[in-house]
């Protein structure tokens, strides 16, 4: 990688670090479009996007069991789950193409946007 995307990405990872811990959304929101603008497949987007969000999710982990914000059991039983669907969204991912990747990700987005902003 060139110097100047190497900065981009810690920058990027400082930003999604900041965002994923605050909201706990994962981070992966805000990486993959990254990733995606940047030229990398959907595949290879998303599975880098996890790769940093292992490591941002156990720093998140630590500071938020600093401050007794975390329940362990329901954490470990939505990690459970979390498992299962991994591994039947990393299969998925392979069957369809970066331009409709694009599409299912932006709405998915919209409608996660829509519902937060007209929650009461």
């Amino acid at each position: 990688m060139m110097n100047v995307q190497i900065l981009v990405m810690l920058v990027s990872g400082i930003l999604v670090g900041i965002g994923a811990s605050f909201t706990g959304l994962g981070g992966g929101f805000l990486m993959v479009p990254l990733l995606l603008f940047l030229g990398y497949s959907a595949q290879k987007a998303v599975g880098t996007s996890f790769l940093g969000i292992v490591i941002i999710s156990i720093s998140a982990l630590i500071a938020h069991n600093k401050l007794a914000n975390v329940d362990y059991k329901l954490g470990v039983v939505l990690g459970i789950g979390g498992i299962i669907g991994a591994q039947i969204g990393a299969r998925l991912v392979e069957h369809i193409s970066t331009a409709n990747f694009k599409k299912v990700f932006a709405l998915i987005l919209f409608c996660l946007a829509a519902y937060l902003f007209v929650k009461k």
